[in-house]
C-alpha cells in the first residue's frame, strides 16, 4: 500500500508545473551579492518569503515562522530565505527589524523589485516552495494566523517516505 501512496505522490508531482528559480542578483543583509538562480538548501526543500519592514502580515509570519524553526529544521531540514522588498530609501530598516525580532533566517534585499517582477508578485507576504531539486512546487500569498502549519505540511509532503 505504501508503494501505490508513494507511486499516486509521484505521479502528481510530476504532473505539477515545476518551474526554475529566475536568475536575478540580489545582495543579502551583509551586502554580498547572491545570484537567485543558484539558491539551494543541499538537496532539500527551502522556502522563499517574501515581505517588507513595514507590511505587519509579513512580520507577523515571519515571527509565527521563527517560533517553530528550528523544529522545522531539525525535522526536514528546510531552509527559510526571505527576501525584502522594501526599496532602497528604506533598506536601511531591514536589518535592525530582523535583529529586533531574532529572526535566523537568510535575508536577501530586492529594492528595484527585480525578484518580485519575475514572479509577479503583486501581494505580500509571498511565499514560494522549492524542492531538493530546485523547482517550484507552492505558491501562496497574503498570511492568516496558523498559515505556517500549511506550509510545513508542503514541505512534509515532499519528505520520500522512509521504507519500514
Amino acid at each position: 500500500m505504501k508503494r501505490v501512496w508513494f507511486i499516486l505522490v509521484c505521479m502528481v508531482c510530476a504532473l505539477a508545473v515545476q518551474a526554475q528559480l529566475p536568475k536575478t542578483t540580489l545582495k543579502d543583509i551583509s551586502g554580498k551579492e547572491v545570484s537567485t538562480d543558484t539558491l539551494s538548501n543541499q538537496g532539500k526543500p527551502f522556502i522563499i518569503d517574501f515581505f517588507a519592514t513595514w507590511c505587519k502580515p509579513c512580520n507577523r509570519e515571519l515571527d509565527a515562522i521563527s517560533e517553530v524553526y528550528e523544529d522545522w529544521q531539525q525535522e526536514t531540514g528546510v531552509k527559510i530565505i526571505a527576501v525584502s522588498l522594501d526599496q532602497a530609501h528604506n533598506i536601511n530598516k531591514v536589518k535592525p527589524l530582523v535583529d529586533n525580532h531574532g529572526w535566523e533566517y537568510e535575508v536577501l534585499l530586492d529594492p528595484n523589485g527585480d525578484l518580485k517582477r519575475a514572479f509577479g508578485i503583486q501581494t505580500i507576504p509571498y511565499v514560494l516552495i522549492i524542492d531538493g531539486q530546485g523547482n517550484i512546487v507552492y505558491k501562496h500569498q497574503g498570511y492568516t494566523d496558523g498559515a505556517e502549519m500549511e506550509l510545513i505540511e508542503k514541505v512534509r509532503g515532499l519528505q520520500i517516505p522512509q521504507q519500514q
